[in-house]
């Protein structure tokens, strides 16, 4: 495998796990990288500790003191900058994801383009920074609400999308004043080395502190910056479980967070449903990066009239989903993160069939050839479950598609909601009153809700998030910026007197 990109990225065999504002030598142990493609060694990082953690800290609340001060449109020059340079690592980003996070090709230059967007959406938002003027009711007084900057960001992001999370934080984040502070997955350290070396050599010397990067154990980085009061925001992309640990522990500091989490994902076809549209829809969205998205579709939720005929087509749809390496061209489907993932898939297989599901295709480990024997390959399946069993109602992180009957719109919508988390949801239909119903309030209780296309690919202009056990939180476009901003209430009184709001009379005869 030809990895002279790497090079190209500034990633070297033995790489430093902390940059704030330069690369620390760092008193960690060292992280020996491996490739899920082949289970291969791609390189070490020495990772950080809480003292590491806390010099990358201080280094960028004193820069984002600075910052602040920088009218913001100039701070969105930079972020201009940053996305121009991600435009010319494009190529080499994306293969980065592929080698290190295991999405094919495609999907690691889709993220690279991510980047890139929100970059672009961030430059033209440092110009929008808008307020509020507010009537008042005194006399010679106007009101006016302003944001202004908040301070460092932390970010911790997962595996599966191991640049664009960052991205969509860090580049909002950096024109509103922040700094930020970067917490990545030890399954993907060197896709973070590789975007802070990026935006640094942008940043120079003067601003480069404001991405800081630490990378390490939860129990010692991890906890050291969920107590951090130098953090009035904590953005976490990961499990529920991460975020039932990382909610309550900020919140006892009175610190912000923004919480993405799990998904479990449903796609309703109704009887009227453009089949051979849905069934395209329902395979990017179950089969994409092998089932390792928060917004993978997971449940089927198909009218009973249409269910035999559309289960007929996905399995032939299936059989044409080539499993392989996911840097050559023709592959659709790449390994599971690691064997802890692949493992997690064979129990929840094995508990759908003993709770009553049906694997009507897949549901094995897949056959690749020894080269690639050291990845975990799992084959994209589908159980059909005539009853709603328990495992449904839980998210694995693997190609596992559900297929439940139903008979009704009324029913689909239920089923949808019949779950704990919260974020993405599609329908299928040509009735413009059945889909109005699956976007209104007594439809989908997600915070995506599609029509007529699938559940995965959000674009970078809309709000991205969740609601119940997937957090809550919003990223991305539309106003998700206020996140990084605190909010300030003035009243100015422009007159010679002082009424008071109200009406109060306060010493007066």
């Amino acid at each position: 495998m030809n990895l002279t990109f790497l090079a190209r990225l500034g990633i070297g065999k033995q790489n430093s796990g902390a940059f704030d504002g330069a690369w620390r030598k760092t008193r960690g142990g060292t992280l020996t990288v491996r490739s899920p493609i082949d289970g291969r060694s791609i390189g070490s990082v020495q990772l950080a500790d809480a003292k590491d953690y806390a010099a990358v800290s201080q280094r960028a609340h004193a820069t984002f003191l600075r910052w602040r001060e920088l009218p913001a449109p100039q701070r969105g020059e930079f972020v201009r900058r940053i996305g121009n340079a991600f435009r010319e690592h494009k190529e080499d980003l994306g293969r980065l994801v592929t080698l290190e996070a295991g999405k094919i090709v495609q999907e690691g230059l889709g993220e690279a383009q991510e980047c890139i967007d929100i970059a672009d959406f961030a430059v033209g938002l440092s110009r929008q920074l808008y307020g509020l003027t507010i009537a008042s009711e005194r006399p010679q007084h106007h009101m006016r609400e302003t944001w202004h900057p908040l301070g460092t960001v932390g970010i911790v992001t997962a595996f599966n999308f191991p640049i664009a999370v960052w991205a969509w934080n860090s580049m909002l984040a950096l024109v509103c004043g922040d700094a930020c502070l970067w917490k990545p997955s030890l399954k993907t350290p060197l896709c973070a080395i590789a975007m802070t070396k990026i935006a640094a050599l942008v940043l120079g010397k003067e601003w480069a502190p404001l991405v800081g990067l630490c990378i390490g154990p939860d129990l010692s980085v991890g906890s050291a910056l969920l107590d951090d009061p130098r953090v009035p925001l904590v953005s976490a992309t990961g499990s529920t479980r991460m975020g039932r640990i990382v909610g309550p522990r900020v919140a006892q500091r009175f610190g912000r967070t923004l919480l993405e989490l799990g998904g479990n994902n449903a796609i309703a076809v109704m009887d009227d449903a453009d089949l051979d549209l849905a069934v395209r829809a329902i395979v990017f969205g179950a089969v994409g990066t092998a089932g390792q998205r928060c917004t993978t579709t997971r449940r089927l939720l198909v009218h009973h009239k249409v269910a035999d005929a559309l289960q007929k087509r996905l399995v032939k749809a299936y059989a044409q989903c080539s499993i392989g390496n996911p840097m050559d061209k023709g592959t659709l489907v790449g390994p599971l993160v690691d064997e802890a993932a692949a493992k997690a898939f064979d129990h929840a297989v094995a508990t759908a069939v003993q709770q009553g599901g049906k694997v009507v295709c897949g549901g094995k480990r897949a056959k690749v050839p020894r080269t690639l024997q050291g990845g975990a390959y799992v084959e994209p399946t589908i159980v059909r479950c005539d009853e709603c069993i328990p495992i449904v109602k839980e998210e694995t992180f693997a190609p596992i598609l559900y297929v439940l009957p139903v008979r009704s719109l009324d029913e689909a919508i239920a089923r949808n909601n019949d779950v704990p988390q919260g974020l993405s949801s599609a329908i299928f239909t040509r009735d413009v009153r059945a889909a109005e119903r699956f976007l209104s309030a007594t439809g989908s209780d997600c915070g995506i809700a599609n029509v007529n296309i699938g559940t995965s690919g959000a674009e970078i202009g809309g709000a991205f998030g969740g609601e119940k056990e997937t957090g809550g939180g919003r990223e991305s476009g539309s106003d998700s910026w206020k996140a990084y901003m605190r909010r300030q209430t003035s009243t100015v009184n422009y007159g010679a007197s002082l009424p008071l709001a109200q009406g109060i009379q306060f010493g007066a005869d």
